[in-house]
């Protein structure tokens, strides 16, 4: 069973994919939009996605603030997984991602990845990081 990781941001959407058995988890992709609310075309990228890999789950980041608090951002994201299961019919399920972005540039200063090119991929190494960390959680509860 193939689940696709996403972390949903306000322009952008990084994706990553585990591989076909579940073990592991790449990135795909970052999908971005030129409006907050341009979500469309998003929609139909990730319906393809879910399509091409035959993805049988989604894991969306949770935004929840470093305090435990939801802001904003947490009713944008229920909103987005309202509109991702409607369109594509799977089930989606939050991954907490707090620190999940810091971990990404921590990943990109390891490799090397110069500061100036680090958007092109700071969205997809943390939805890699989201993904993985439930499968780490999935696996614990085991």
């Amino acid at each position: 069973m193939r689940i696709l990781g996403l972390d949903y941001g306000s322009k952008t959407v990084g994706v990553a994919v585990t591989d076909e058995l579940g073990l592991t988890a790449q990135g795909v992709e970052i999908i971005r939009r030129d409006s907050p609310k341009k979500l469309r075309r998003t929609l139909a990228r990730i319906q393809e996605l879910v399509e091409q890999y035959q993805v049988e789950k989604i894991v969306l980041g949770y935004p929840v603030m470093l305090s435990g608090d939801e802001g904003i951002r947490v009713e944008k994201t229920k909103e987005f997984a309202l509109l991702l299961e409607k369109r594509t019919g799977k089930e989606v399920v939050f991954q907490d991602e707090r620190l999940t972005t810091v971990e990404a540039y921590e990943i990109m200063d390891e490799v090397g990845i110069k500061k100036e090119e680090r958007y092109k991929y700071v969205d997809q190494i943390a939805a890699t990081i989201i993904l993985e960390d439930y499968m780490n959680q999935s696996e614990m509860n085991k």
